[in-house]
Formats: C-alpha cells, structure tokens, sequence
C-alpha cells in the first residue's frame, strides 16, 4: 500500500468530480450548487480514502477553529451534566467540531463568568453555549457576544442572546393530565420553595393544568420545601397528615424525583401504598432515583440532551451565517418535556380505570 499523503484530487478521481465541488462540498460552502446525489458521493469517497478537510489551513484563511465552547454552570453534582455535555458533543462532532467545556460554580458572580467566557475566547472558539442544570435565569457577560452565543437551558433578560428552554408548561399538564385520566381529582403539588422565576411558572402552570382537567386547580394544595429528599418529606407529611381522609390529596405532583423519594418515605410511615393509596409523579427522570424507588417512578423527563444538540445545531448555523441569531432571541425555543411513564400511578382507591 503507497504511504503517500491522500489529497481533494484523489477524492475528486474517486467520486468523479472536479475539485472544486469536492472544496465545496467538504467545506460546505453555502452558495455551492451541488445535488445531495454528488454531496453523498464525494462524502462516501472522503472517508473511504480517510481524507478530511485541512481544518489549520481553513483557520488561516477564514479565522475558522472548528472549537465550540461550552460552559456548564454548577455541573459536577448534578446528573444533568453527562445529558448536556454528550448532547452539544454530538451534535457539533456531526458537524465537523469539537468541544471545549469549562465547569463553572452555581454561585459564579458576574465577574467569574466574564472570566470563563475569556478563557474559550482566549482560545479563539468560534462560538459558545452557555448552559445551567436548573431553567432559571442568570445574568452574562457582555464578552459572551463577542461570538455567537447560545444559551442551554436557562434565560437572560438580554434579549439579543437565544435560548434553548425545556417546555416545563407543557410537562407539567402532561403529567397532571396523566392523573386526571387515572381518576384523580385530589392532586397536589410539592414545589421547590426558592422563590423564582421557574418555581412560580410550575405553579401557575399546575393550577392551570387541572382547570384544564375540569378540575379546581385555584383550591389544590400547595406545599413548598429544599428541593431534595429531606424536603420532600417534610412537605409530604404536611400534606398528608390530615385527620380526614377522604379529603386529602390521592396524588402528589412532585418539583423533582429527589422530593418524590422524599413523599415516598412520607407515605410509607403513614401507612400509604404506591400507587394503591396515593400516585406520584417527579419531574427532571433522575434515571437513577425513578428505576431504583419501589414501585419506580413516573416522572417527566427535562430534555437535557434534546435541548444541548439544538442548541449546537443552531450555533453552527450562525457560525456558518446559515442563519442570523439574532431572529431567534425573542423567543426561546422549547424542547418537549416527556413523560416517562413508569408504576407509580394508578387510579384513586375505590376507583378502577
């Protein structure tokens, strides 16, 4: 076998084109008119023969990296992080780029996140996502429109900046319609007890779900508590330690699947089977905490995967000027958030479905 360096002419001779379209092609020139037939050609013969377009020579010409930056806000305790890094990688990779990713702290000020977007730009990425496990939403640099700029999963009140958002609404009547359908027309709802912005949308969105399901959502209970497994207890047993029965809740509606396991031990001590006594469902499918609760939890699933490679898909766009951001920042773009239906509802007792 020759050792002699493969080049476009070799890719040209093989897929029995000139070299110009195979330029064009590899390098996805947007003017370029060359039918899908001939683009699935010259890319089939390109990786045959193991040739890729000489991304340093493109730098020099172009000020082109092939790098995206990714910062991830507070990622390394949450389960969120692997979805979101594996989401963006992917989807940049099926581009042609690759990825840098800078882990930055949840408390980060102002101060430290203008330094990490320095950081990748001192590295010259040719655009970055910005993105933090919670949907919230966080004040940025100004350095971040030094490139084009994609938020993952969070808002800023900079209008200029597009953002990929999960359609927590839209989970949240999901979920709610779930229990109506299994007969529930006792629900409540145990939310995160900060006070911002996305905790009051879930709770509007809850009432409004079950006005939506003819049920009163202005009169269901409302509980609040630290959005973990401690939290969730507590707020469970205020909700379920009423001397009546009959009138308490048969279904809780739980802010994330940490409060659910809290609910869990709650209905437990109290006598309450899942789902014979009482439903449940989280939200955010913490895979690991929904599969190993007994019976395994329903749970709306956050698309944090979904959400990243939109994200990067849409990056690559503006990088490429296959379309101008800037169209795409006064409304976030909503991924759907699923529900994973699992065995933790059932109808209400002394109903069947």
């Amino acid at each position: 076998m020759s050792s002699r360096t493969i080049g476009i002419r070799d890719v040209a001779v093989a897929a029995g084109v000139s070299v110009t379209t195979v330029s064009h092609v590899l390098n996805d020139v947007p003017y370029a008119r060359v039918s899908p037939e001939t683009r699935k050609k010259v890319r089939s013969a390109a990786e045959q023969l193991g040739y890729g377009p000489n991304r340093l020579a493109q730098a020099l010409r172009t000020q082109w990296t092939g790098m995206l930056g990714l910062v991830c806000e507070d990622m390394a305790s949450t389960p969120h992080a692997g979805r979101i890094i594996v989401g963006a990688e992917e989807a940049a990779k099926a581009r042609g780029y690759n990825l840098l990713i800078i882990n930055a702290s949840g408390a980060a000020n102002l101060e430290s996140r203008q330094a990490d977007v320095g950081a990748l730009l001192n590295r010259r990425v040719d655009g970055i996502l910005y993105a933090t496990a919670d949907y919230r939403k966080v004040e940025f640099p100004a350095n971040l429109g030094s490139v084009p700029a994609v938020l993952v999963g969070c808002e800023t009140g900079e209008p200029k900046v597009p953002a990929v958002v999960p359609d927590a609404e839209g989970g949240v009547r999901r979920a709610l319609h779930a229990l109506a359908g299994a007969g529930h027309t006792r629900v409540a709802f145990i939310h995160n007890a900060g006070d911002v912005p996305s905790t009051r949308r879930l709770v509007q969105s809850f009432r409004a779900a079950l006005d939506e399901a003819g049920l009163d959502g202005g009169t269901a209970p409302v509980e609040s508590g630290v959005p973990n497994v401690q939290g969730g207890y507590f707020a469970a047993r205020r909700i379920l330690s009423g001397e009546d029965r009959a009138d308490m809740p048969t279904a809780l509606f739980c802010h994330n699947d940490l409060m659910a396991m809290g609910a869990y031990r709650a209905a437990a001590e109290l006598g309450l089977s899942i789902p014979g006594d009482l439903s449940v469902i989280g939200f955010a499918d913490q895979g690991l905490v929904a599969d190993s609760l007994y019976p395994a939890l329903t749970t709306v699933e956050t698309p944090h995967y979904g959400m990243a490679a939109l994200a990067a898909r849409l990056l690559i766009d503006a990088v490429e000027a296959k379309s101008d951001l800037s169209l795409l920042a006064a409304q976030p773009a909503m991924v759907d958030c699923t529900l994973m239906a699992r065995d933790s509802v059932a109808a209400p007792p002394g109903q069947t479905t």
